[in-house]
């Protein structure tokens, strides 16, 4: 019976929802919130309390029910309610499209671009020469083939839906041929097999994993064979003994046997890469002069764009898959198509392309810079004079990501952080807590950040992370 004495006088402590309320009416702080955020957020609040003292949670102590602290406990959780979910982070993993932190950044011009076209009204589908309805693949479509030097040209919302919706057009009903060691899957469980069934089309395999040849295509048309596909897999490669066939011996048969070919390149790029020392991607203009039909690839991987799935090749093949209701169903919007539109412009000036996109700069970024960038870094850490704070200056590998060059490891210049009675992972979360958050990676129990991702203007954020950091470690 004393115990439950002691529990209900504890709970009659908690202010009331209206007693918060009526406190919060004096306080700035509160001023233009929306009021179902302040409500939600006292409630909440206040049902916490609750709950801490049925379950004799010790931390829930009777300074914590006073209105003065209840108050700021609101304040703490409305801050947070009312903070944007998608929020700038500092990149310091050296995973140059990294697929969870968004990919490719834009480039200025897109940026610019983009704010323009987001604050207006534009001709995204009205022709100003006819006065009249038009399309909104034109704002692309010229640059496309103007880049790549194929016939015809459209943009979907993503690679996946590019590969969805050519195969639901050409080969619903009908069988498609691919070989065996092209099905791949890439990240979010995206299977080709997967979605060729979901487009109607019947999976025909050929070959094995590690050796398909040009009669193994041959011998598998049939009179139903409506589609031969070739698969880039450009999240991983097949070394050793291994053989395949090429677009071109596709093209050839497809041709002989008047049956259209598709080259899906995953991550497409307008750009040779092995000419600055990388492996070399197959090139979209590659793919178009080869004869394919219709060649998908993405906008925010290599390309350096936003989220797009690309399709280009023969007129008469874009044209029918233009028609496609589903279509629809994927077409991009505005803010997508600006951004397009200006990365695409850079590829005009294959130089300008490579200083003016930020992922293809990264990828290409020379080892000194990089090395300047760190020492930069490493010197606003010393600043901070702390002697539990040791840095050190590391050789290490980044990454391409987003499933392109997978086999690539670029060389990098990158800070090992250790802190005095801090393990690693406590400086993990802290700094993926810190605003912008900082992600790096920990390797041996050293915190890591690859300055290869690390832009100029994340410096300050990220001394400022590992100061605030040393302060809350002293407490």
């Amino acid at each position: 019976m004393k115990t439950n004495e002691t529990l209900q006088e504890r709970l009659k402590k908690i202010p009331g929802v209206d007693k918060i309320l009526e406190c919060a009416k004096t306080d700035p702080f509160f001023q233009d919130l929306p009021k179902s955020v302040l409500l939600r957020s006292v409630r909440s609040v206040v049902d916490d309390l609750r709950k801490g003292i049925l379950e004799n949670d010790t931390s829930t102590s009777e300074a914590l029910l006073a209105e003065i602290a209840v108050l700021e406990q609101v304040k703490t959780h409305i801050s947070i309610a009312m903070a944007p979910n998608l929020k700038p982070v500092v990149n310091a993993t050296g995973v140059v499209i990294h697929t969870n932190l968004g990919r490719s950044l834009l480039s200025r011009e897109s940026i610019e671009n983009l704010l323009l076209i987001a604050g207006k009204y534009s001709n995204l589908e009205f022709d100003l020469a006819e006065g009249r309805r038009g399309s909104r693949y034109t704002a692309v479509e010229d640059l496309l083939c103007e880049i790549s030097g194929a016939e015809s040209a459209m943009v979907v919302n993503n690679n996946a839906g590019a590969v969805f919706l050519s195969l639901e057009t050409i080969a619903r009903g009908k069988k498609v041929i691919v070989s065996r060691g092209e099905l791949v899957e890439i990240g979010g469980s995206f299977r080709i097999p997967d979605v060729m069934s979901k487009s109607g089309a019947i999976l025909k395999e050929v070959g094995t994993t590690n050796r398909t040849h040009f009669h193994d295509y041959e011998q598998a048309i049939e009179i139903d064979t409506g589609l031969l596909l070739k698969v880039h897999t450009s999240n991983y490669r097949i070394v050793g003994f291994r053989a395949d066939v090429s677009l071109e011996e596709l093209v050839s048969l497809g041709r002989k046997c008047h049956i259209p070919v598709m080259e899906d390149l995953g991550s497409g790029t307008f750009v040779d890469f092995s000419e600055y020392g990388m492996d070399k991607e197959p090139l979209v203009q590659e793919s178009v002069r080869a004869g394919a039909d219709v060649v998908t690839f993405s906008g925010d991987k290599l390309l350096g764009g936003p989220q797009a799935g690309i399709i280009v090749g023969k007129k008469e093949a874009i044209d029918s898959i233009k028609k496609n209701p589903v279509n629809r169903a994927l077409r991009i919007d505005k803010l997508t198509l600006a951004a397009l539109e200006s990365t695409l412009r850079h590829y005009r000036d294959p130089e300008k392309a490579m200083r003016a996109i930020p992922t293809l700069r990264m990828l290409t970024l020379p080892i000194d810079q990089i090395e300047k960038q760190a020492i930069r870094l490493l010197k606003r850490l010393e600043k901070i004079d702390d002697p539990r704070l040791r840095t050190q200056l590391l050789n290490c590998p980044s990454k391409a990501g987003g499933g392109s060059l997978p086999l690539l490891e670029l060389p990098s210049k990158c800070i090992g952080v250790t802190i005095s009675s801090v393990s690693a992972n406590h400086i993990d979360r802290f700094m993926r807590d810190a605003t912008p958050p900082v992600i790096g990676r920990i390797e041996n129990d050293v915190f890591i950040i690859d300055l290869r991702t690390v832009q100029d203007d994340d410096l300050p954020f990220i001394e400022s992370a590992f100061r605030n950091l040393l302060d809350k470690a002293s407490l």
